[in-house]
């Protein structure tokens, strides 16, 4: 697509230089009819009625629809049991020794709890997430950015972090896996308020980035608790366990799957059997205990001693946030049958067991799980729990990595190393530096703490924290997007906030002991991405108020002559639109510049994935060799400009928007200047061959008395900070360290 070569603030679009002007191909419109029928009207309707420079010139590529046959979908739902469901179906090693209660519990008390367990894990498990939760995915990602990624599509929400012009709304709003607000046929008034209250937006935002946070004190707490609850005594080789555990996380997805998904299908085949012999030996009649009366027994009997005992139950369901959070790393319907048709009526079968064993030795209720098991296949079965309770923190390690992934892609969390481990799933990704930072605070609550009592507390609270926010995000999701009846929605809400609000009132209340501790590494974190977010949304700021004019750039051009420098050179800077302050900074310390200058917006859009073909929009800035590049990427793309292959696709993507005047112009007094157009791409092919440089400019914020304190404390101190410790743009945007040019720059925030 070609760009319009100026934007001014209040959105005009200044007048194109006529080499700017293109026409789109029939092939772009044949590719709308057929590959998006539903995109088609808005397609013709925006083709016709745009200005001739903002059309595509270059038609995308169709998109297959990925899909698997049933062995490659039982084949990844066999993976999912390493993965995914290690948290989850090891649960029943420490619920029954974290429920305190004051006396010893007797048969009805029981049988309460195990009839709140089988409630829990069916709504929960079952209804909110394998049945609705998994369906609100962005083409196949999950978490609490994937939600928030499906509502920035759909509404006019979101663009805190970049203003940009409605004409690259329109440009987003037609990438292939752009879900495209303008489809829907009626905007609900949750919508309509949800665009004008900025505030709301606002909180939206923040209660996000707190689900994420929340997500991540999961991953460093779950490995803590299972492996202290499976070798119970051993606890000096807990240290050493977690660190072998963390180790293994460069080795990919699939890699550590092969591993560890027979070692939880061992445990998820044999738990049950132990369970069934209890039954049939101790009390054959417990599943009378999934009636929900013998909850309001259970209530009416112990009180408040009760609402206590919840504290210890919510655990069941740890594990059940991740089945959401690694869905980008295997498909939905495989993850629905691995708990359907295994973990779910595994784990009920291994509760009932020890609820069975319980009922006949109500003292034992501490030391749960291995005191039902017979004594000939004690050994093996404690084997067979530690390394099952070693895999359980998979699920939220890998969903960690996904979501700090998500997080940097959209400018929310300090940049990072990501490896793609899989070069057929795109969503299986691996972060060294948050893979060793969650080991070493891994490590330091192990250390910290030495009890899975009091990790448990912290534990619960970080679990019903993501799974309340989950809740009230599936809710506007519902509203806005799917247009649900407002019926279904309001009980949908209602039954969900009320059960995981009542594990919330009681997890609360464990704050003192243990329950703080995500808490303070969710305000950490979210401390983190706010503060990186609002160093970012004031560089952009300062860059849009300060950005040089079309006759400024036209003084330096002259300023300079005919003596540039041979070679393409690439400005990076945060606007879309006109030329970047930094470009007078380099004129007055270089005192030139290359024969083609690009000035290159690196955009992420809250999408999946861009396609290759639809990857950069490209535009003329009306003076002979210099343009505008605007890269687009989802927040699963992988930034690239090592070799020459960002060089490559930017100068292709030129020629051909410059050639396209000469392919398709339908303009007489044009034919003319067709050898000055051949001449201007030959100069790009021969500024390609000469080798190109990239020049990033480094913010140093100003600020003194007279600067407001909210800057003075996150652009003064915490961002610089970040900023000083994060990965460097040679690294981030990979680009070749022969070929790179640091500026530095001060940006005044008065």
């Amino acid at each position: 697509m070609a760009l319009s070569p100026e934007v001014t603030e209040t959105g005009s679009v200044e007048s194109s230089s006529p080499s700017s002007i293109t026409i789109a191909s029939r092939a772009h419109k044949d590719f709308d009819r057929v590959s998006h029928p539903k995109k088609s009207q808005y397609a013709t309707e925006y083709f016709l009625h745009s200005p001739v420079g903002e059309r595509f010139f270059q038609a995308p590529i169709d998109v297959p629809r990925k899909t698997h046959t049933k062995w490659q979908t039982l084949a990844f739902a066999f993976r999912t049991l390493g993965i995914v469901y290690g948290d989850l179906g090891t649960s029943p090693l420490y619920v029954y020794p974290s429920i305190i209660s004051a006396e010893t519990p007797n048969e009805d008390d029981y049988l309460g709890i195990l009839s709140c367990i089988f409630w829990t894990l069916t709504l929960i498990g079952v209804i909110k997430y394998t049945l609705i939760v998994l369906w609100a995915d962005d083409h196949g990602e999950g978490g609490t950015f994937a939600m928030y990624s499906l509502i920035c599509q759909h509404t006019d929400v979101g663009g805190q972090t970049r203003k940009i012009s409605k004409f690259s709304a329109n440009a987003d709003s037609q990438l292939s896996h752009f879900h495209n607000g303008l489809e829907d046929k009626e905007h609900s008034k949750v919508r309509e308020w949800l665009e004008r209250n900025k505030c709301a937006q606002e909180v939206l935002l923040f209660v996000v980035m707190l689900g994420t946070c929340m997500l991540i004190g999961d991953g460093i707490l779950t490995p803590a608790i299972s492996v202290l609850s499976a070798i119970g005594g051993i606890r000096a080789e807990v240290p050493s366990i977690s660190q072998m555990l963390f180790c293994c996380q460069s080795y990919g997805t699939n890699k550590v799957a092969f591993l560890f998904s027979p070692i939880m299908a061992t445990w998820l085949l044999t738990t049950p059997m132990v369970g069934m012999y209890n039954i049939i030996i101790h009390y054959p009649t417990v599943f009378k205990a999934f009636s929900p009366a013998f909850i309001y027994r259970f209530f009416q009997k112990n009180g408040k001693q009760g609402w206590h005992m919840l504290g210890g139950i919510v655990l069941c369901i740890t594990g059940c946030e991740a089945m959401f959070a690694d869905l980008g790393h295997f498909n939905r319907l495989s993850i629905q049958l691995a708990f359907s048709f295994l973990v779910y009526p595994s784990v009920l079968l291994t509760y009932a067991g020890q609820t069975a064993y319980l009922i006949n030795h109500p003292e034992n209720y501490l030391e749960g799980f291995f005191k039902m098991v017979p004594e000939p296949v004690f050994w093996p079965m404690f084997v067979v729990a530690t390394l099952a309770a070693i895999v359980a923190s998979q699920g939220l390690i890998t969903a960690t990595f996904s979501v700090i992934k998500q997080s940097v892609a959209l400018d929310y969390f300090p940049p990072v190393k990501i490896v793609h481990t899989s070069e057929y799933s795109e969503g299986q990704v691996y972060s060294p530096e948050v893979n060793y930072g969650l080991m070493v605070l891994c490590l330091a609550v192990v250390f910290g703490f030495r009890s899975a009592t009091t990790i448990g507390n912290a534990f619960g609270v970080a679990v019903v924290c993501v799974m309340i926010i989950t809740t009230c995000l599936m809710a506007i999701v519902m509203l806005v997007i799917w247009n649900t009846n407002w019926l279904f929605v309001s009980v949908f809400f209602t039954v969900f906030i009320f059960v995981e609000g009542c594990y919330f009132s009681v997890v609360i209340t464990k704050i003192p002991q243990g329950g703080w501790l995500p808490f303070i590494i969710s305000i950490l974190f979210t401390l983190i991405m706010t503060s990186w977010n609002y160093g970012r949304r004031k560089k952009f700021e300062y860059e849009m108020k300060n950005k040089l004019s079309k006759k400024t750039l036209g003084e330096l051009l002259s300023r300079i002559g005919d003596h540039r420098v041979p070679g393409v050179c690439f400005f990076y800077t945060d606007i879309f639109h006109g030329i970047p302050p930094i470009v007078k900074h380099y004129v007055q310390n270089v005192r030139t510049l290359h024969q083609v200058i690009i000035f290159t917006t690196v955009r992420h859009i809250p999408i999946k994935t861009v396609l290759a073909a639809e990857r950069f929009l490209v535009g003329r800035i009306g003076f002979t060799g210099v343009y505008h590049c605007v890269a687009r990427y989802g927040y699963m793309d992988l930034l690239s400009s090592e070799t020459t292959y960002f060089l490559d696709q930017v100068t292709q993507c030129l020629t051909k928007h410059i050639g396209s005047a000469l392919d398709f112009s339908d303009n007489p007094d044009e034919v003319g200047q067709e050898d000055e157009r051949a001449r201007e791409i030959q100069m790009i092919v021969n500024a390609k061959a000469a080798g190109a440089v990239y020049v990033l400019g480094r913010s140093e914020f100003k600020v003194d008395n007279n600067t407001s304190y909210l800057d003075r404390i996150v652009a003064g101190i915490f961002y610089p900070f970040l900023n000083s410790i994060c990965r460097s743009p040679v690294s981030s945007l990979h680009i070749p360290p022969a070929n790179f040019l640091e500026l530095g720059m001060y940006y005044d925030l008065l």
